[in-house]
């Protein structure tokens, strides 16, 4: 750990002296942490950690792959323990995200009657162009008001979902500048107001695996604090299945294995931490 210390000196400027310190930092207490409610999935992470408030994780997969579903569960073990969510939505009606959480028997009513579930689509050109006229009117490019552009004003979230990277990138199709910038922004609002979120991207292939997947905006991997990865699972007899990996999670201890993951109907989403895809005797698996 890194101190800053300051010298005073009598008739001289202050000096800054940087020094290193032997000393452990402190470590947060278990109580600090995020549980998202998924009980396989939070015991992935070692000794009761969770998610730092303020982290920004990107949540990939493919088509079908459960994000929406996992994220939907997320909100769901949130709400439940208290925490204000926010679902921004831009592909789906905010209705069809509210019967989805109605089919797994979660009460999604009455976290909205209590306020503490906000669900709301946005238009992702709207998006892109309010951005644009924001960067017209500042001039200069990093000084833009990211929460003007995008977020509701009279809603205050411990937690949100974006949903999705994917649609809001495809609004500054040809500006991926304007893009860059445009995540730059909002992940350090995000972390400013301490907002624990999850960010939706969809591919065709996870994008660690050595695909040719150009990421748009290049930034977004290396901006976030951690991956959560959702696959779809082709095994060899013709069956599919689904699975579930923490690629990355700056600052706590995780697991470092794909377990398998289910969406069960009435229930909602079961993570068996212990299941670890694998191959067994001449059965084989492709991961997409």
């Amino acid at each position: 750990m890194v101190k800053k210390a300051v010298k005073k000196t009598k008739g001289k400027k202050k000096q800054i002296v940087i020094h290193a310190s032997t000393k452990k930092e402190k470590v947060q207490p278990h109580e600090a942490y995020i549980k998202t409610g998924i009980a396989g999935f939070d015991a992935l992470f070692e000794k009761g950690y969770g998610l730092h408030p303020g982290d920004a994780v990107l949540v990939e997969g493919g088509p079908g792959s459960g994000k929406t579903i996992f994220c939907l569960a997320t909100v769901n073990g949130l709400c439940k323990q208290g925490k204000k969510c926010l679902y921004m939505s831009f592909e789906e009606p905010e209705v069809k995200l509210i019967d989805h959480m109605k089919h797994f028997n979660w009460e999604v009513d009455n976290y909205i009657k209590k306020g503490l579930l906000r669900i709301q689509r946005f238009d992702a050109l709207d998006v892109a162009r309010s951005v644009e006229a924001l960067l017209s009117a500042a001039k200069k490019e990093l000084l833009i008001d990211i929460d003007t552009s995008l977020f509701p004003s009279d809603f205050k979230p411990d937690f949100v979902v974006i949903d999705s990277l994917t649609s809001i990138s495809s609004a500054f199709s040809g500006q991926e500048s304007r893009f860059r910038i445009y995540m730059e922004q909002l992940f350090r609002y995000l972390e400013k107001n301490g907002i624990t979120n999850f960010l939706i991207r969809e591919v065709s292939t996870p994008s660690h695996m050595g695909s040719t997947f150009k990421e748009e905006g290049e930034a977004v991997s290396f901006l976030s604090d951690g991956i959560i990865v959702l696959y779809n699972v082709i095994y060899d007899k013709g069956n599919r299945g689904a699975a579930i990996e923490i690629l990355k999670m700056r600052g706590v201890n995780f697991s470092k294995k794909i377990v398998e993951l289910d969406i069960v109907d009435k229930k909602g989403v079961i993570v068996n931490p212990d299941k670890i895809l694998r191959r067994d005797g001449k059965a084989g698996f492709t991961l997409t």
